[in-house]
């Protein structure tokens, strides 16, 4: 019994300082311009994507929060068995930007998320096949 609670009072520290932690710093990445180009549709994401992904190890194990401040929204997200979650971001214009299009989606990058709500993985997927 005692160690349950132990458990379960370091779960929810863990959660707490977690919830808290702040976007981490990018050198020479311009957050603000990632946020503006909303699906990738600006085409502003393309040149800041290598600058983003270069230091991507600054985001392995930030929390889910962090990540919304710093790149925004997702354009898309899945949520995937065992409480994983997964956010993607375009990275270029592509059929994404012209409403009931059936033209190929652009890249993505793809964000996935732990059973922690911290990141886990970072990676560019290819593009998106056009809908029939």
């Amino acid at each position: 019994m005692m160690l349950q609670r132990l458990l379960l009072t370091f779960s929810c520290a863990l959660l707490l300082v977690g919830c808290g932690q702040s976007a981490p710093e990018l050198s020479g990445f311009d957050a603000t311009a990632w946020k503006q180009d909303a699906r990738g549709c600006k085409g502003q994401r393309r040149a800041l994507f290598n600058t983003l992904y270069q230091q991507r190890d600054a985001l392995y194990g930030v929390h889910i929060g962090a990540v919304s401040e710093l790149l925004g929204s997702p354009d898309e997200e899945e949520l995937q068995e065992q409480v994983q979650r997964v956010y993607y971001y375009y990275l270029e214009p592509g059929g994404q930007c012209t409403p009931g299009s059936t033209a190929p989606k652009s890249r993505r990058l793809m964000v996935r998320f732990g059973s922690l709500g911290t990141v886990t993985e970072m990676l560019p997927t290819a593009p998106a096949p056009a809908q029939p």
